[in-house]
């Protein structure tokens, strides 16, 4: 049986393929169109999926949306209703996609598959679509789900069970009250965009002070024992179809919202360390009573919705030991919803027996395009690119030695990461050891700002030698500190006020043996390799360890700011070209900067990507 999952219309529009239970393929249409978070119809998507599965549009037996129309037109309907005659914003943003691609996504799914009788289509419940994509995947017969994100119809976050085949909502919160747009009505007011910005509001929150905590707790937010809460509106507008907070909102904290691109101050830094521990409390306090209320007996704990992307808060929640195990699915935003509904047709309406992977089910997420050694080397015969072929072990040792000698490197090979994050497949690695990577990997090749931090890629045998873990982390979602013996004191505090709160002169200083992957509070979000799942990127590093003795390097996604990750050779090429990378690894061929022929550009790209 044939099953395409399919989530488009809001952002991060997907397409997977699921094949007698068994995931075939999935990746999103951003990478494709390259527009970011692009919500149009997965056209591109679907087609590779399609292709990749061996079969045509006739083929496909169920066709499943991850959202009910209806129900979110219902919301729709009754939001204008609650906040009466200033309603007018919120219709004009929503009303047509609302009542035309949305409500007829039956058709846009035929226009592109072609009509079929034989074909079922059906929609799915959005938490459900999340919350099948974090229990159908993971390593467990039964567990105890929570979703959490900005709103999916009604709900914002929902509390159930899965066992076997079945999946089963037992507890909602719906909006406005939304843990999701809390944390992007902050994300907002600190200058980052919604959707795209949430993680960088997250890693602003080290450097500051939780001094803003009560007021949030008493003017914004009313938190339940259960982690239910009740938001007060007065001070959002996002329910009008306006911004994400008001005037009303920017009293509290001083002053308006910071510009986007303008300098950070410690306002927007303690605001940020305010909102994490005041999300990270909501979240746990729900995880305890998911426990006593639904886990007697359950050991598990799996997560999914673009919350559950929020890896700070998933460290705390394994490090609570509430729950004996966790698992959270890798491509936890929308773009995941599109391998949930497919899975919940697959195992609940289709009745197709669940097969269980005791690590778990998602492949690595290498769910995307892979090119050949042939269409590798035919891509560059054919442009003239000079390159290197190596083959075995010597691939991997030439490899280790560029990366010894601090070289910037960007690698491709096999698939595609489906989710946001990219784990060594459409990545640009370089040497942890460097005290000065972080500061050239964020200015002269990611082009963006000088305090996000860069994630540690580790062999699974040595996670424990170099960070407080010893368990598997192999999607890049939990954050853990580095061991206290591998640190180097910095007083944080002292430094913003020697620094006047220049995060550039801060993040220069050396905090560990391992710096490029050293946050200013000692953390790291860590991502665990096995051989199992990538011998290409764990034979790497296994190389790298026995030149340098560090079985673990810096592992950043293979794009430019406001960029998609690269998905074909070309994209590689270009981003590579683009910026101050040294070397580029496709496949078995290593291409050396120096050696490539002068790079044209048609317009000045970089004025593309100021903006995120």
């Amino acid at each position: 049986m044939n099953i395409l999952g399919i989530s488009a219309l809001y952002h991060d529009s997907a397409a997977s393929l699921v094949v007698d239970g068994k995931v075939i393929a999935a990746a999103q249409e951003e990478r494709f169109t390259r527009i970011k978070h692009d919500l149009r119809m997965p056209v591109n998507a679907i087609e590779y999926c399609l292709k990749e599965g061996g079969i045509r549009n006739k083929d496909i037996d169920i066709a499943v949306f991850y959202d009910n129309p209806l129900y979110t037109l219902d919301r729709f309907v009754k939001n204008i209703a609650a906040v009466g005659k200033d309603s007018k914003d919120v219709i004009e943003r929503s009303f047509f996609s609302m009542f035309s691609s949305k409500m007829w996504i039956h058709k846009e799914i035929n226009q592109i598959l072609g009509e079929n009788p034989k074909r079922k289509f059906l929609v799915c419940e959005h938490h459900i679509s999340h919350a099948a994509s974090a229990f159908y995947p993971s390593p467990y017969r039964k567990a105890v789900f929570i979703t959490l994100d900005g709103v999916g119809e009604w709900a914002t976050t929902t509390i159930g069970v899965g066992q076997d085949n079945r999946l089963v909502i037992k507890e909602e919160l719906r909006f406005p009250h939304s843990i999701g747009l809390l944390y992007s009505s902050f994300t907002y007011f600190c200058g980052f965009k919604v959707n795209s910005g949430d993680y960088k509001f997250m890693g602003l929150a080290p450097y500051g002070e939780p001094i803003y905590e009560d007021i949030i707790r008493q003017k914004l937010i009313d938190i339940k024992k259960d982690g239910s809460f009740c938001m007060n509106m007065e001070y959002f507008d996002y329910q009008y179809g306006r911004a994400m907070t008001n005037d009303k909102f920017a009293d509290l904290f001083g002053g308006p919202r910071r510009e986007p691109e303008t300098i950070i101050t410690k306002r927007e830094m303690d605001i940020a360390a305010s909102a994490q521990k005041v999300v990270e409390d909501i979240i746990l306090k729900m995880v305890r009573h998911a426990k006593e209320t639904y886990g007697a007996g359950i050991d598990n704990l799996v997560l999914a919705g673009g919350v559950a992307l929020n890896c700070v808060a998933n460290g705390k929640i394994k490090n609570s030991k509430i729950f004996k195990n966790v698992w959270i699915q890798p491509a936890a935003g929308d773009a995941g919803g599109s391998l949930g509904c497919a899975l919940y047709a697959a195992y609940q309406y289709a009745g197709i027996e669940r097969k269980i992977d005791l690590e778990d089910s998602q492949q690595g997420s290498y769910l995307g395009p892979e090119y050949s050694k042939q269409e590798v080397e035919k891509y560059l015969n054919e442009n003239n690119y000079p390159y290197h072929s190596y083959n075995g072990s010597l691939l991997y040792t030439k490899i280790a030695e560029e990366l010894a000698a601090q070289n910037v490197i960007g690698l491709f090979h096999g698939r595609m990461e489906f989710g946001p994050r990219a784990l060594g497949n459409r990545s640009i690695i370089a040497d942890a050891r460097s005290e000065t990577m972080q500061v050239k990997l964020n200015k002269k090749i990611k082009y963006r700002e000088s305090f996000r931090p860069f994630a540690p890629s580790v062999l699974r045998e040595d996670v424990s030698k170099y960070f407080e873990l010893d368990d598997d982390s192999p999607y890049m979602l939990l954050v853990e500190n580095v061991c206290e013996g591998r640190r180097n004191f910095c007083d944080l505090n002292e430094n913003l006020k020697r620094y006047h709160g220049d995060m550039l002169e801060i993040v220069k200083q050396k905090r560990s043996d391992i710096p490029a992957v050293t946050h200013v509070d000692y953390s790291a979000r860590i991502q665990t390799v096995t051989e199992r799942t990538n011998p290409y990127y764990y034979s790497l590093i296994k190389e790298f360890k026995k030149l340098t003795g560090y079985g673990v390097i810096v592992n950043t996604s293979f794009n430019v700011r406001g960029e998609p990750i690269v998905c074909s050779l070309q994209d590689a090429y270009e981003c590579f070209m683009r910026t101050d990378m040294d070397i580029l690894v496709l496949e078995h061929c290593i291409l050396y900067k120096k050696e490539q022929p002068e790079w044209n550009e048609t317009e000045d790209w970089r004025k593309l990507y100021t903006l995120d």
